[in-house]
């Protein structure tokens, strides 16, 4: 059986304004991968996020989760897609008037299916998931460590239980130490839950010990993609220069393997 794409862009162009961000751009992330995009600073990584959830209509080509053209969707097909997919913002964007509770229930409240009570059961399973103590629950996110505010804000995209995680910038903010831990945390997710993961990175540590499949941004289309070996081998000039020591790196992989 061929393999499920649950992300896919097929000859892609975005426009800002009068800018062309994207041309010809070709993406395919299959169900159960792990899926990184990496670009350098102004290559258009949150534009084409953008295009991808739906909130960008394309100029040209197509862009498909589970395979609905998410901007050209009607609203009850769009909403029944979007439900299928969790995501964490760079900065979390936890609601700061809402306590840990209440920013991971939202998700589950606006269903207006479930009764309190299950909500809160929820809640409390989907804090322990992400490795929280259930007396985070009340607390605010300004009480919280960047470490945290990542924890809560993956626990609010895991609360419809999504098939596909999407992550923008999963450790931007994180310590060394902390990366690390987000970063195992999310690869035992992703195992114990079975989700495809796409995420947007610039850490090549993150890349080297999570992702089975990088994708790589320049001259607005994707100048490389496969494993992160692979890619490695790339001879375009911004993936010489993003990686630097490939050699260093592929001792990395190997030894994350």
């Amino acid at each position: 059986m061929p393999t499920e794409a649950v992300i896919e862009a097929e000859a892609l162009w975005t426009r800002i304004g009068g800018n062309i961000i994207h041309r010809d751009l070709n993406l395919r992330v299959n169900r159960g991968e792990i899926a990184a995009l990496v670009g350098g600073s102004g290559s258009g990584k949150t534009v084409l996020l953008r295009a991808l959830v739906g909130l960008l209509p394309p100029l040209r080509g197509s862009a498909r989760m589970f395979g609905v053209e998410l901007a050209r969707a009607r609203q009850k097909q769009r909403i029944a897609v979007q439900r299928r997919f969790g995501m964490l913002f760079q900065h979390g964007a936890l609601f700061s008037a809402l306590n840990v509770f209440d920013n991971v229930a939202l998700p589950l409240r606006e269903l207006r299916l479930l009764d309190e009570r299950m909500i809160r059961d929820l809640v409390m399973l989907k804090l322990s998931l992400v490795e929280l103590e259930p007396e985070a629950a009340h607390r605010m996110p300004a009480e919280l460590s960047g470490g945290m505010i990542k924890r809560v804000s993956l626990a609010r995209a895991l609360a419809l239980d999504p098939e596909l995680l999407v992550l923008d910038e999963p450790t931007a903010g994180l310590d060394p130490e902390r990366s690390r831990k987000f970063v195992r945390l999310i690869k035992a997710l992703s195992r114990e839950l079975g989700l495809t993961v796409f995420m947007v990175t610039h850490d090549v540590e993150t890349l080297s010990t999570l992702a089975s499949h990088v994708c790589v941004l320049a001259d607005q289309h994707i100048v490389a993609d496969g494993r992160f070996e692979t890619v490695l081998q790339s001879s375009h000039p911004f993936v010489r220069e993003f990686f630097g020591d490939r050699d260093s790196l592929l001792h990395s992989a190997a030894g994350t393997a």
